[in-house]
């Protein structure tokens, strides 16, 4: 007799990089409140697009991953979409940025802020 294993998967995966720039952005707004709200809306050339922005508000439908002090958000709706989503930040030739890696999408766009599923 075999036992099922329950899985749940994680909501968002979060990088050194993208945890050490958002506590360095609160730093700077001298606000320990902050977080980063990490959502998707309608729109882009894919038909969704990611979305990022500082709140100090949590809705009670929202999931909050906190790592190493800092705290990101996903409301509900963004929730199935970005599940499983790594969270980056990168700086480079296009200029600095946050960055989803999105397993759920079935493809993006020359940008990368866009997806579709």
């Amino acid at each position: 007799m075999s036992s099922a294993v329950s899985f749940t998967p994680k909501a968002l995966f979060v990088t050194p990089a993208a945890i050490k720039k958002l506590k360095t952005l609160i730093e700077e707004e001298q606000n320990p409140d902050l977080f980063l709200r990490v959502y998707v809306t309608g729109g882009g050339c894919s038909g969704f697009q990611y979305g990022f922005g500082f709140a100090e508000e949590i809705q009670d439908d929202d999931t909050v991953i906190e790592e190493e002090g800092a705290r990101f958000v996903l409301d509900a709706l963004s929730y199935p979409y970005l599940l499983g989503s790594t969270l980056d930040y990168q700086e480079g030739l296009e200029g600095a940025r946050f960055t989803l890696t999105n397993p759920n999408a079935s493809s993006t766009c020359g940008c990368g802020s866009s997806f579709s599923i």
